[in-house]
């Protein structure tokens, strides 16, 4: 490493830091989201400003963004750049369209579910939950997508 290893943490000190498991660390790393040097031990090290990237990658998690939007959204940022409030409110702004539509999908959920909890099967052939509008009708009554490929499902 070219820097003191001081301004380096061990996956053991990150984990502990952030709240995050060693095992998703690793996962992280593996998808790009974040990086780690190599000590003369080949035991890894990140720098401090890893703190920042995860506790943005875990803010981005908790509003329902998947990895690859993350992964997209971090590509935007220097690698070795601890991601700001400016940074997270300009990124932010990108999906504000996609969570107002999730929540909006998440609410009319909510209102068909009184009307699913009486039968509680999810079968009927006008089941609101799994055929929405009754598309499906044409594949029988019941829940067809459920079956076993041998029976017609998928």
């Amino acid at each position: 490493m070219t820097t003191k290893l001081a301004e380096y943490l061990s996956i053991g000190q990150v984990a502990e830091r952030s709240g995050v498991p060693h095992t998703a660390l690793r996962f992280y790393e593996d998808r790009g989201l974040i990086s780690s040097q190599r000590s003369a031990g080949n035991q890894r090290r990140y720098p401090r400003t890893v703190l920042r990237r995860i506790a943005f990658i875990r803010s981005a998690q908790r509003v329902g963004l998947t990895l690859e939007e993350i992964s997209q959204a971090l590509a935007a940022l220097p690698r070795d750049h601890a991601p700001t409030k400016a940074d997270w409110a300009r990124l932010s702004r990108n999906w504000r369209d996609e969570i107002d539509a999730r929540i909006d999908a998440l609410q009319r959920l909510r209102d068909q579910l009184t009307g699913c909890v009486g039968c509680g099967c999810l079968s009927l052939r006008t089941c609101g939950l799994h055929n929405s509008e009754d598309r499906m009708s044409s594949l029988g009554p019941g829940a067809p997508l459920l079956k076993p490929a041998a029976e017609g499902g998928i």
